[in-house]
């Protein structure tokens, strides 16, 4: 039993195990609050060495318009105000982000690249099982970016679904889109934008499409990724670069 008195002289007594109570009711609260967010937006805030930020890029990129309910995607409404958060919020250090990805909507994949490369706090990516299309400027986004050694990232040009017109302007805009992208790539990672549109271009390799597959290895030789590496490569990267900054202040 403890107790205490105020100004007044009176006694207030608080039981040990009601405290214990209390404290053990608000941990459970604030794991189910983790386990909502991570159901809902597949992120998480975790507390280790350091409050880290865990960003998860899944499935297909949903963009201006929502895809089928049997797809995994990753809404970019969700994602972008998350970013916002995390370079706002002074209690959060770094951001990892955790790709596997099969590309989607290029417009919104590109904002979301955009903002990740914009955050001025640690950023590191990590490439897990696949980083395709537009996965890529999402995985080179970041300040410092690993894949897997079984990873694989395809890199092939811009193309559309649906109706289209067969006139040179179309071309043309396929052509600037591609651009955007090469350049983006090129100003965030070791690749040249000329190398990075012949892998794009490349027809030698995919049967029905264009483009080139880089497996973990290559995509570093590529100069596209920084490291092969696994999640703990990734959060020790993550930690440093943190302790970096922290010994700036």
């Amino acid at each position: 039993m403890h107790k205490y008195f105020d100004l007044n002289q009176r006694v207030f007594v608080f039981d040990d195990n009601q405290q214990n109570n209390e404290n053990s009711n608000q941990e459970e609260a604030s794991t189910d609050d983790k386990l909502d967010e991570i159901e809902k937006t597949g992120s998480v805030t975790t507390n280790g060495k350091y409050v880290i930020h865990c960003l998860t890029i899944i499935g297909q990129i949903e963009g201006h318009f929502i895809l089928p309910s049997d797809n995994k995607t990753t809404k970019y409404e969700h994602v972008i105000p998350q970013i916002v958060a995390v370079e706002e919020d002074d209690r959060i250090d770094g951001l990892l982000i955790l790709l596997n990805t099969q590309g989607g909507d290029v417009e919104a994949g590109l904002a979301i690249a955009e903002l990740l490369a914009g955050i001025k706090k640690p950023t590191v990516s990590l490439v897990l099982g696949g980083g395709h299309s537009i996965g890529v400027p999402l995985a080179v986004a970041a300040k410092k970016s690993f894949i897997a050694k079984s990873a694989s990232m395809t890199v092939h040009p811009v193309r559309m679904t649906g109706l289209t017109l067969g006139v040179p302007q179309t071309f043309e805009y396929f052509h600037r889109m591609q651009e955007r992208i090469n350049n983006f790539v090129a100003d965030n990672s070791n690749i040249h934008s000329d190398r990075y549109n012949e892998l794009a271009m490349n027809t030698g390799e995919l049967v029905m499409d264009v483009g080139t597959i880089l497996e973990g290895d290559d995509a570093v030789k590529e100069g596209l990724i920084d490291e092969v590496g696994n999640l703990s490569d990734a959060l020790e990267c993550l930690y440093s670069m943190i302790d970096k900054e922290k010994s700036k202040k």
